[in-house]
């Protein structure tokens, strides 16, 4: 199983999962040990808030997706894609793909401002 976790530093679980950049990528066996991570840096037009579902995606046939944030209507993408987009509060990205493997991935802090920019965001996106 492949998870992938947004991350603008390539040390930490970023936000905006739709206009992340950049993924780490993890691979959990069937013993459940996590390897990698590959570090995958998309170019703009595979961001997926700019990506249009019509080709290969880079992160295609990853099983997870765990980010700090994301809108309403990527989580409803990333499902319609058949991937199981979490939110976490977890700021380490090794620890958060261990976390999503025990079903123990801690839930996102409350965001009001950031919910309401995702919102907003999600308005005026051509992905719903």
């Amino acid at each position: 199983m492949r998870i992938a976790i947004a991350s603008t530093d390539w040390a930490k679980v970023s936000g905006h999962a739709g206009r992340a950049r950049r993924w780490l990528v993890y691979t959990a066996g069937q013993d459940r040990r996590v390897t990698g991570p590959e570090r995958v840096e998309l170019p703009a037009d595979m961001i997926f808030h700019n990506f249009e579902d019509d080709r290969p995606h880079p992160l295609d046939g990853i099983a997870a997706l765990i980010a700090v944030s994301a809108g309403e209507g990527f989580m409803a993408r990333m499902k319609r894609r058949g991937i199981d987009a979490r939110l976490t509060a977890e700021s380490d990205p090794e620890r958060a793909a261990r976390e999503y493997l025990d079903e123990a991935l801690p839930p996102p802090k409350p965001r009001p401002i950031g919910a309401l920019i995702c919102k907003v965001f999600d308005l005026f996106s051509t992905h719903k």
